[in-house]
């Protein structure tokens, strides 16, 4: 009995460990893309290339989906589909990062090569102008009534002119080097902006596979009446939906708007400009949460641009700048029949003036540079910066110049950076800061907001 019992055991661990072949599905390239060597970039591209077939193979099978009736066995193929694709581009980043990993690598090594060249070169540049320092403190005169025969005094002008030439071929070649350096750190900084984009976009495609699978999962436990059922769910969504178009959108210095109106103006602004409406969105919350902690002001002296805070009366030096923002600021009121003096602008922050305006927070002189464009794109004859919808256009204008219309994370971080600092997010920690908060802000209004509606 008991030779029988240990028989069926060891037949049972092996059933479980050599499981038929037929029972397993075979990895594609595309997903043994990560474990490729780096190195071997032909297995790398035909990886890659299987990913994106398999991108556009989800794509066709979801515009097709897309363009039948709602129902049930419809929503759970475009789920299906969509998990796929998300899938697939998580793939083909994942060995977009390896391949620029090994790029990174590469870069880091040719700089350190040349940093050790130029240091070299500096080194051997001091060692040669202390000998010509010393040739030349040594007058002709002096040479000839040393101890040196005339011979020895040829020879030491030989020197300075080899020390001299010397000189010339080593600072040409610290100069070559460092411009070379200079373009390999350059093209190393693009190498890990793009490093850091297809790893934001893995979290984002992570984060969509999982809403997908567990709206799916919800779909498929629907056993009885499913049409029915499913009904029911497409109508919590539509109220869901509702909810969020009507909630408020809180704007700085102006009254809030419902999402779904800021939505709207967000679209017609990203159709002129190809700023992500997410994106700008988020710029919009987050001047309002900024505009609670420094809070507005008015104008009160159009001499010196000092005013005072609108809920509390003190007194700020610097509320707009003299000489740049005062002229255009009461220019711009005055077409548009405001009293410059009651007109909410930001307070000042410890550095710096304020005075920026309405909900894109734009200075009086960057607003003068804009105003025109502004109008022409929303087919109005004067651009107001307290009217939302022209607010929108203009920080969408103005983001797409610092280049957010060019996608990813780091050319929107970067672009939100200079929307509050003028600089990139790398020359200071204090823009980072903003840039990274409107980033987690974007993610939040599209996975919560927009992509629920």
């Amino acid at each position: 009995m008991k030779r029988f019992l240990f028989i069926a055991f060891f037949a049972f661990i092996l059933s479980a460990v050599f499981v038929p072949a037929s029972f397993l599905r075979a990895q594609s390239a595309c997903e043994r893309g990560a474990l490729i060597n780096p190195n071997d970039k032909a297995a790398l591209q035909i990886a890659l290339d299987e990913c994106n077939k398999e991108i556009s193979a989800q794509d066709q099978l979801l515009q097709g989906k897309q363009q039948e009736r709602v129902s049930y066995e419809r929503d759970v193929t475009i789920l299906g589909a969509q998990i796929k694709k998300a899938q697939a581009s998580i793939n083909a980043r994942n060995i977009i990062i390896g391949r620029l990993k090994e790029n990174i690598t590469e870069k880091n090594q040719v700089i350190e090569v040349l940093s050790d060249k130029i240091s070299r070169e500096k080194d051997s540049i001091s060692q040669l102008l202390r000998k010509v320092n010393e040739i030349d403190q040594s007058s002709v005169a002096e040479v000839m009534l040393s101890q040196k025969n005339l011979s020895d005094f040829f020879l030491d002008m030989d020197s300075f002119n080899y020390i001299k030439n010397s000189l010339r071929e080593s600072l040409l070649s610290i100069g070559e080097a460092k411009k070379q350096n200079e373009t390999e750190k350059a093209a190393l900084e693009e190498t890990e902006r793009k490093e850091a984009d297809a790893k934001a976009e893995i979290e984002t495609q992570k984060r969509a596979v999982q809403k997908n699978e567990k709206e799916k999962a919800q779909l498929l436990s629907i056993t009885k009446n499913k049409e029915k059922e499913y009904q029911k769910i497409l109508a919590e969504k539509k109220s869901l939906s509702a909810k969020i178009r009507a909630a408020l959108f809180e704007l700085r210095d102006s009254d809030g708007i419902q999402f779904g109106q800021a939505y709207e103006y967000a679209l017609e602004s990203y159709k002129k400009t190809g700023v992500r409406p997410a994106f700008l969105l988020a710029i919009f919350s987050q001047e309002s949460s900024y505009g609670k902690n420094v809070g507005s002001c008015y104008l009160r002296d159009s001499t010196t641009g000092s005013g005072v805070g609108m809920n509390t009366g003190k007194i700020f030096a610097k509320v707009m700048k003299p000489g740049r923002d005062i002229e255009p600021f009461l220019s711009i009121t005055g077409t548009l029949g405001r009293d410059p003096f009651n007109t909410r602008v930001s307070c000042p922050q410890e550095v710096g003036y304020g005075g920026a305006m309405g909900p894109a927070q734009f200075i009086p002189s960057t607003w003068v540079l804009y105003k025109n464009k502004i109008a022409s794109n929303l087919g109005k004859s004067v651009a107001d910066p307290w009217n939302p919808e022209d607010a929108f256009m203009a920080a969408s204008l103005l983001l797409k110049d610092n280049g957010a219309s060019a996608g990813g994370y780091s050319a929107e971080r970067d672009a939100a950076c200079k929307y509050f600092s003028g600089s990139k997010c790398s020359t200071s920690s204090f823009a980072a800061n903003y840039g990274n908060s409107v980033i987690a802000k974007a993610s939040s209004i599209q996975e919560n907001q927009i992509d629920k509606l």
